[in-house]
């Protein structure tokens, strides 16, 4: 178990977490799924498919929905871009309502597509990114690593890193999948950035972060970043296809 930071977006905005399971003061775990959540999902699936053919055993096909399949589908139901769009001055003010949408397996194995990307974008598979180096030859005569840049351009498909690497090939769709209001490319751009603290004290004991100490991990990291972002574009543009 891993205590959630409350300020992952930025230090003025309190992030909402909202785990498949919550650790109680006696060191049990509780589901965030409720019984009544789970009786409702049931409920109504039952009523709105038909029953399949009786199987040769004789037993009932049909899969039963457990409390993490609710979980998949609301994350997948999250990521709808036409709820999205539908329902944005509500979701601005107030906790998310969940639909319940035809085909309950589609969305719910959706979600737990998406989650596994989300979660393990770690241990997804690079995306063969072009690498681009001709040395900075002033910075290296002068003993000093290549100056830090850490830009995108979307319109060109490339990353420059720093004044010396430049990563090209980046597809169109990997700008397009956004956590805010930002893409998840330029997150990561942004969050490796060189900057000075404002304050002296922390500015002289403190500012040892070069990035370019980081570089190579940084570069496996953006080829990872953008198969998570093809892959979620993917499982998005099936979303907008299906009727609701």
């Amino acid at each position: 178990e891993q205590v959630p930071d409350l300020h992952f977006v930025g230090a003025a905005a309190g992030s909402v977490c909202i785990p498949l399971q919550r650790l109680a003061p006696d060191g049990s775990l509780s589901d965030n799924i409720t019984d009544w959540a789970l009786k409702q999902f049931t409920a109504h699936y039952k009523a709105a498919e038909p029953s399949p053919p009786p199987s040769p055993s004789g037993r009932g096909s049909k899969r039963k929905i457990g409390k993490a399949d609710i979980f998949h589908y609301c994350y997948a139901v999250l990521h709808d871009p036409l709820y999205r769009e539908k329902y944005a001055q509500n979701l601005k003010r107030e906790f998310p309502r969940i639909p319940f949408y035809p085909d309950f397996w589609r969305w719910a194995e959706w979600g737990e597509q998406l989650m596994q990307l989300h979660i393990g974008y770690e241990a997804v598979e690079p995306f063969a990114l072009i690498r681009n180096d001709a040395p900075d030859v002033k910075a290296r005569a002068a003993g000093m690593h290549p100056k830090a840049l850490l830009k995108s351009d979307p319109s060109a498909g490339s990353i420059t890193l720093d004044s010396e690497t430049t990563l090209r090939g980046v597809p169109p769709e990997a700008w397009a999948y956004k956590l805010g209001n930002r893409c998840a490319i330029d997150w990561v751009l942004d969050q490796h950035k060189e900057k000075k603290p404002k304050d002296p004290t922390i500015r002289e004991k403190f500012d040892t972060y070069r990035f370019a100490d980081h570089k190579e991990k940084v570069i496996d990291l953006l080829q990872r970043v953008t198969t998570v972002s093809v892959e979620t574009v993917k499982v998005v543009q099936a979303m907008q296809a299906t009727a609701r």
